[in-house]
């Protein structure tokens, strides 16, 4: 498979979905604020009576009413995610290219394409972007969860548990199912918001981050034949800007334009600006008697803005007639996602069947305004077209399920079984030809500021081909005991094959108590993006000579030069045990312990650079003027321990409901192992250190190992006022500016506090005020060593942010 012809793909699946959609009746509504304990999960096992309480391995149920009482910025779906669960972490990056466009997220501390992402149970597509000036989610291309719209949810069920032998590639660290909405009627809502701060580098009172949301959805129901719901959204954001003031580097030239600088906020950290049309709708239809036909589909279309680093006005890297003050360069990215799923359900006899076959579609276009090209001295353009990247996946899927009623066991013995085809390609197209030249003007550095852009020769168009059979058995063997086994084999195209296997149970030791536990081996194959993404920066040398720095993969010619081997999946092995319970009405916790071993880690590695290896790359393979070289490769054996409690307690109170929740999570990743730097690079002199200590720190401190969340929720039928404390633990931030010089910077314990309160005046308006971080609380200032002579007062990667408090007011109808 190619992906030569996106829009007509996207077009066909898009008319196909409705073809199969016409208006039928809509499934009841979940009464808002109904309790979720008892509610039947559908992640985890293929089993049909379990809940909660008692599903063998931790479950976690988002409701829609919990995901819009997150204040979350822009009703982005990530940071409502992060608002409510404590193993999820959602960063801001800034500054960091592609990285600024899409967000990512993790999962239990691991990295953010170990988390298998679901829509009503169907493998959601990846991103298309390799993130290379990132720091959580660097050398990844993980699922973008802000392309799902809030509105168009009815829950979110997070399996957090390893569950390859069940759902196959990237489920080690757990599942995210995204169960689309259902219901009968409309609904609407407008948001508005925006950041107001007293910020302390600059002893300023900033407002910023103005936004607007605004979401409309409605369904239908007719009879007991189906239904269709169909929505739209609407979001625009500002940027925001937590800059310091500039002092002037040191190895900037210090010329009167420049130093005329000194004081004023040049860089721009914080938030890109953001405009967003989100479109979706999810659908049933009876066939017969016994069958149904079922579609669904989301659609995002995303134009963002970011920045980069100032350019001072005496600098090589300016043509002082262009931008006689400096400039700042304004990355850009114009995204295009689309998802779409068909398919049929049923019974033929005894057996239930479900077949079905799913479209992703992923793009990014990239680009840069108010940037220039030195090299080309007053001839330089000043917007440049940097690279297209595009991801597509087609899965199709047949499952089977059966329950047997077994003498002497209690409740049905299920068994299922099913398979999947996957087809996937990935596909990037090279830049304008200014964004990578290099010009006459001599001493001037060639290709786009803030860029460049991809090459030609860099332009990739691969695929790759996964078959895969699964088979599950489970039982309540007795009143008291839940039992779970799955195995799976899948076969890759590019790679080979893997078998993975999981048990798990669930024991009632008392009423009201139990203790459940789930060994399984797991994996996640490598991305098309990590096995053919190559990118090159050149220049010219002494001499004027050509010189190029690349980022190679591992089956390339220089790569098969260099003895690199080709990339493998990571294996996993994940461990838990836990402990439910119910002591009192209204009261259950949970306590869960987990440990996660994955082999073979894909990392980014070390960047290799030595005469030698240049001589050695002219020799072996005829490209001249090849300095420096990465690459993606099996690198690195991990350990990640932790333990996640969660406790609700809920019951009336003066007229109303009262909720109380507390949810914690810890956990810890240490490097076992890390492979030799190949032998044909230790034979030229090169360090034996494979990944270096920004990747160490990576995978290990640079998340937080801790975070713990506590609300109090109370409402009635006109009242709802919601308090929300969270402690975000502290993160480790290593840089390595090279000559051994490798600053740290740790950012401890952080407070948020929340708060929101709704109104209705009648059954189907609600007014609601609320405020995130109302005590506008910022992470710990960043050193002088890493806050880039004043610029970058604070460090992207804390969780709490550095944007600070967060107003908000919104208006909702239903109808």
């Amino acid at each position: 498979m190619t992906t030569t012809q996106p829009l007509l793909r996207r077009t066909l699946a898009v008319a196909t979905a409705l073809a199969l959609a016409p208006p039928t009746l809509a499934q009841q509504p979940q009464t808002p604020g109904a309790a979720t304990l008892d509610q039947v999960v559908v992640t985890g096992t293929r089993a049909r009576d379990r809940t909660v309480l008692n599903s063998p391995v931790p479950v976690d149920i988002i409701t829609r009413e919990d995901l819009q009482r997150t204040g979350s910025v822009n009703n982005e779906l990530g940071q409502a995610l992060q608002t409510l669960l404590p193993s999820f972490n959602f960063p801001r990056q800034s500054n960091s290219g592609n990285a600024d466009h899409i967000r990512s997220a993790q999962l239990r501390g691991m990295s953010p394409d170990q988390v298998l992402v679901l829509v009503n149970g169907k493998r959601r597509h990846t991103t298309s972007v390799v993130f290379q000036e990132s720091k959580i989610a660097k050398g990844t291309s993980p699922v973008d969860f802000n392309t799902i719209p809030i509105s168009a949810v009815k829950r979110i069920e997070v399996l957090r548990d390893g569950a390859g032998a069940q759902y196959g590639s990237d489920a080690i660290a757990g599942v995210i199912n995204i169960i689309l909405d259902d219901s009968a009627g409309g609904a609407a809502s407008i948001t508005y918001g925006l950041h107001h701060t007293d910020f302390g580098p600059t002893d300023q009172t900033i407002t910023d981050g103005h936004n607007v949301a605004a979401d409309l959805s409605y369904g239908w129901n007719f009879g007991d034949s189906g239904f269709l719901r169909l929505g739209a959204e609407y979001k625009d954001r500002g940027f925001t800007n937590r800059a310091g003031f500039d002092t002037l580097p040191f190895f900037e030239q210090q010329t009167p334009d420049n130093q005329a600088l000194i004081g004023q906020r040049n860089f721009r950290p914080g938030d890109p600006a953001v405009e967003d049309v989100l479109l979706w709708f999810n659908a049933e239809h009876a066939v017969g008697s016994s069958a149904e036909a079922y579609a669904f589909a989301t659609y995002n279309d995303r134009e963002s803005v970011g920045a980069a680093f100032f350019r001072y006005p005496d600098s090589s890297a300016n043509v002082k007639s262009i931008f006689p003050n400096g400039f700042r360069p304004e990355t850009l990215g114009d995204l295009s996602d689309f998802s779409g799923a068909f398919g049929v359900r049923g019974f033929f006899g005894e057996w239930g069947y479900d077949a079905s076959i799913t479209y992703g579609n992923n793009e990014l276009e990239t680009g840069l305004q108010r940037s220039l090209n030195a090299s080309l001295g007053e001839a330089s353009p000043t917007d440049f077209r940097l690279g297209d990247f595009e991801f597509e996946q087609i899965t199709f899927n047949a499952d089977v399920v059966r329950e047997y009623a077994i003498d002497g066991v209690s409740g049905p013995l299920t068994l299922a079984a099913g398979v999947e085809f996957r087809d996937e390609g990935f596909k990037t197209t090279a830049g304008d030809e200014a964004s990578i030249a290099l010009g006459p003007v001599p001493g001037a550095p060639g290709g786009a500021q803030a860029g460049p852009g991809l090459r030609p020769e860099d332009a990739v168009d691969i695929s790759r081909q996964v078959r895969a059979i699964y088979g599950e058995l489970s039982a309540e063997f007795t009143e008291q005991l839940f039992a779970n086994v799955a195995a799976r084999y899948e076969d890759y195209s590019d790679f080979g094959d893997t078998f993975n296997a999981k048990g798990s149970l669930r024991y009632e030791f008392a009423p009201g108590w139990a203790i459940r536990g789930a060994g399984s081996t797991n994996f996640r194959a490598p991305s098309l993006s990590q096995v053919g993404f190559s990118r090159t920066t050149t220049s010219f040398g002494d001499g004027q000579e050509l010189t190029r720095v690349q980022l190679i993969p591992s089956t390339s010619v220089i790569g098969q030069a260099l003895g690199l081997e080709p990339l493998e999946n990571e294996t996993a092995n994940s461990w838990s045990i836990g402990l439910t319970s119910a002591p009192a009405p209204g009261l259950t916790a949970s306590l869960d312990f987990f440990r996660i071993t994955v082999d073979d880690r894909i990392t980014l590695s070390e960047r290799f650079q030595s005469d030698a290896l240049t001589d050695f790359i002219e020799s072996a393979t005829g490209l001249p003027g090849v300095v420096a070289v990465n690459f993606f490769t099996n690198a690195v054996d991990t350990k990640t321990r932790g333990a996640e409690l969660v406790i609700a307690y809920e019951r009336p109170l003066a007229d109303g409901t009262l909720r109380l929740t507390g949810a914690a999570t810890y956990n810890k990743t240490s490097i076992r192992n890390i492979r030799a730097t190949p032998q044909t690079l230790q034979n030229l002199g090169l360090s034996p250190e494979l990944v270096g200590v920004e990747e160490r720190n990576t995978l290990t401190t640079a998340s937080p190992r801790h975070r713990q969340i506590v609300s109090a929720t109370w409402t009635n039928p006109r009242w709802t006022f919601l308090t929300r404390l969270t402690q975000h633990g502290s993160v480790e931030r290593i840089f390595n500016f090279g000559g051994g010089f490798e600053p740290q910077q740790r950012n401890g314990n952080e407070l948020q506090l929340d708060l929101e309160g709704s109104y209705r005046p009648i059954e189907r308006l609600s007014l609601t005020l609320g405020a995130s971080n109302v005590t506008d609380n910022f992470p710990d200032p960043s050193t002088d060593d890493i806050n880039f002579f004043g610029n970058l007062p604070f460090d992207i990667i804390s969780p709490i942010g550095s944007n600070g408090a967060y107003y908000y007011a919104r208006v909702s109808l239903s109808f």
